[in-house]
């Protein structure tokens, strides 16, 4: 049994899809600690090693304890990929704080780094998501949001009024290539670079 510290243990559990959402801190602490080691047996074992008995045993709880919370492996899949889409957001709320303050000089590598070294640590919801076990609905949710952060950093980066399909272009073409980049066991830094190319010669255009 292992409990490591990882970047998604925490008790904010507000935006990750439970059955039961734990109003007491000890049992978020738990939902946590089996957030985290689902991450950790996604990781060594599979996506199809993600039982709520192997998870349990893997977090030191037992499975009555969780069973509420997380009942399945599709609970357990939908809460690891809403915590990787809520770091992504976040990380993009900083990034959009820092060029308020003038603290990037370069947008457009900021962003494909800092989600690129997300993609790296979160190679357990890469798994999950290539195995199709989530729903769809949660996917389309962040992707709207995504797009949204996007035009506001856009704006910030004096592009104001800058038109919806142009924001959602600059989005869709950096995700696709961003999952293409990292469908492999490494990323390909050779697609990184490309990205950030296309991206500056389109943008530049504008």
């Amino acid at each position: 049994m292992s409990q490591p510290s990882d970047h998604s243990v925490g008790t904010d559990l507000d935006s990750v899809p439970l059955r039961r959402v734990p109003t007491q801190t000890r049992s978020r602490e738990k939902v946590s600690r089996a957030l985290v080691a689902a991450d950790v047996i996604a990781r060594r074992d599979g996506v199809e090693a993600l039982t709520l008995t192997r998870v349990a045993e893997e977090a030191g709880l037992s499975v009555g304890a969780l069973h509420q919370y997380l009942p399945d492996r599709e609970a357990i899949a939908a809460a690891l990929v809403a915590r990787y889409h809520e770091r992504i957001e976040a990380q993009m709320d900083a990034i959009i704080d820092r060029v308020e303050v003038g603290a990037v000089d370069d947008p457009v590598r900021e962003v494909i780094g800092r989600i690129a070294q997300i993609y790296t640590e979160e190679r357990s919801v890469r798994l999950v998501r290539a195995m199709g076990a989530v729903a769809a609905d949660g996917g389309r949710a962040h992707k709207a949001r995504m797009v949204d952060k996007l035009r506001e950093l856009m704006v910030r980066c004096g592009m104001p009024g800058t038109d919806m399909a142009v924001v959602r272009i600059v989005f869709a073409s950096a995700d696709a290539v961003m999952h293409e980049a990292f469908a492999g066991d490494e990323p390909d830094a050779t697609l990184l670079a490309e990205l950030e190319t296309m991206l500056r010669a389109y943008l530049d255009q504008r």
